[in-house]
């Protein structure tokens, strides 16, 4: 099986990329930007094809990504993720493992106040703990992702009305369908520390946008799990403002997603 990168970008070049990423396997590269362009490199003996488009959003970027991947694993990137040597042969290694999984998702090394998991061994994904991945870390079987018909919602994620989640309700809804989503111990890149696109604190927008995903994400459980949430991480989530505070915008947040 072949591994392809599906890597979404702004104001990009192709020379920037390949020097940045490390890419040892061929590579479909969406650059938000102001103007359509497309160029195609060999790299390292592989092919790395570069589309340009004026249009912003991540959810949007990675579905025309999709769009263009032809290879048999789908592996989801940033410009900011760098990968380990022999990252394509760990993840083809673990399909092979394991060939009942349709995604499979990785460790991707970040700083500790970004980290939202860190696998330490291979188990089956469920509803309850999706939230917690980021697009990053999935490698996904392009038969059974072209089969699920899913996409990334235009609704979350940088570049969109809400800030974050648009990766938790694509593994949510992958998952929905009766695809098979497992986790590998296994280290294939890290981020690069840099600013944000979205994230900009734990204010207000953080804690109700938060609840508008969990809406979705949860239904009737949403108030539950928000809670669950807030209790677990509240001494980085709550330094600021309190957890009643936090949690009655996030209630905020999920009675918008239900009258949306």
């Amino acid at each position: 099986m072949s591994v392809e990168v599906l890597a979404s970008v702004m104001n990009s070049s192709v020379e920037t990329i390949l020097s940045q990423m490390n890419l040892d396997s061929d590579a479909v590269i969406i650059n938000q930007c102001d103007r359509f362009a497309c160029e195609e490199r060999e790299h390292n003996g592989h092919r790395v094809r570069f589309f340009s488009f004026p249009e912003r959003g991540i959810g949007r970027s990675r579905n025309e990504a999709i769009l263009r991947a032809d290879r048999d694993i789908c592996l989801f990137s940033d410009e900011d993720i760098v990968y380990e040597k022999g990252y394509a042969e760990a993840i083809e290694a673990e399909f092979a493992r394991n060939p009942k999984a349709d995604m499979i998702l990785f460790n991707i090394t970040v700083e500790e106040e970004r980290r939202t998991y860190h696998i330490t061994d291979r188990k089956k994904v469920h509803w309850y703990n999706c939230g917690r991945y980021g697009a990053v870390s999935f490698a996904v079987k392009r038969e059974s992702l072209l089969a699920s018909g899913v996409t990334f919602s235009l609704l979350f994620g940088g570049g969109a009305k809400y800030s974050n989640g648009e990766d938790s309700l694509f593994l949510k809804e992958f998952m929905s369908k009766g695809y098979q989503v497992y986790t590998a111990p296994v280290t294939i890149g890290r981020e690069r520390a840099g600013d944000s696109t979205w994230f900009q604190g734990y204010h207000e927008k953080f804690f109700r946008d938060r609840g508008v995903l969990y809406h979705y994400l949860y239904g009737r459980l949403a108030g539950v799990m928000a809670l669950r949430f807030l209790l677990a991480h509240k001494a980085k989530l709550c330094s600021e403002v309190s957890v009643a505070r936090a949690r009655r915008w996030m209630k905020d947040g999920i009675r918008e997603g239900r009258s949306s």
